[in-house]
């Protein structure tokens, strides 16, 4: 079943925009991140945390390539400064968080991969 909002891969290839994920922002229960799109073990979600970014470790691998804003991410016990288009990765089980970031944050979001990631 497709979920409002999710694009399924077919015959046209149109894009999918920034603009599509934040009409569907913040979801319904509150979440800052929509899925837009999936493709075997793709998945690629728009993510706009506002104050604090809450999340823990995931399950799999994933890219965050940065559409809006800036601040820093927090990978394990490292610190690294972002900005707009700068691409950043945390592997699966990494803790990793986005910290001191501009209110208009906004990421894309590709989580790949095997649950525990993929062989390094």
């Amino acid at each position: 079943m497709q979920t409002p909002g999710k694009h399924e891969p077919s015959g046209q290839h149109g894009p999918i925009t920034v603009e599509q994920g934040l009409k569907l922002l913040p979801t319904p229960d509150g979440k800052r991140s929509v899925a837009l799109f999936e493709h075997g073990t793709l998945q690629v979600k728009l993510y706009a945390p506002r104050g604090t970014d809450p999340q823990t470790p995931h399950t799999r691998d994933e890219v965050y390539v940065v559409a809006r804003g800036s601040g820093w991410f927090v990978h394990g016990e490292q610190r690294h400064r972002f900005g707009i288009h700068d691409v950043l990765f945390a592997e699966a089980g990494a803790a990793h968080r986005f910290v001191d970031f501009s209110d208009d944050l906004l990421v894309w979001v590709f989580f790949y991969g095997p649950e525990g990631g993929e062989a390094q």
